[in-house]
């Protein structure tokens, strides 16, 4: 299963903040790639250029460059999991595309108490967010 990124910051020290579209955030440490792989050493060399980084297309990944990305596998796997408020919390646009469901399913399953609105779901805006916790217990793991 892919984790796809929502959005990716760079912090001081060559480090990024990743956020995936389960409602995860994960650190990742980019220093170790400069000696593992030679095209990452740019980075080092051009600190001011390590703060152009943005989600590649679909969220598989993040790039830089032409030549410098890395896979939303590689930032799960080697990343290091922070504790927020927010975590196991995520739009109804990634639950309805991680479980292959329509958002009008899930508006349903709130107007029928199946997800229950302040518990396992809410509103901010015109965005509803819905917990992690209820999708797996109401439709089972992520398609």
């Amino acid at each position: 299963m892919f984790h796809k990124i929502k959005s990716v910051s760079p912090l001081p020290d060559f480090r990024l903040s990743v956020q995936f579209s389960e409602g995860v955030v994960k650190l990742y440490d980019v220093k170790p790639l400069f000696e593992k792989l030679p095209a990452f050493s740019y980075l080092r060399d051009h600190p001011e250029e390590f703060g152009c980084v943005c989600v590649d297309v679909g969220g598989y990944g993040i790039v830089w460059n032409d030549a410098l990305d890395l896979s939303c596998d590689e930032l799960w796997e080697h990343g290091v999991r922070v504790c927020t408020a927010f975590d196991g919390l995520m739009a109804f646009s990634d639950a309805t595309e991680l479980w292959g469901l329509n958002e009008s399913t899930l508006r349903k399953a709130i107007a029928y108490g199946k997800l229950v609105n302040g518990v396992d779901v809410c509103k901010f805006g015109k965005q509803w967010v819905v917990s992690m916790d209820a999708m797996k217990r109401e439709y089972g793991d992520p398609a």
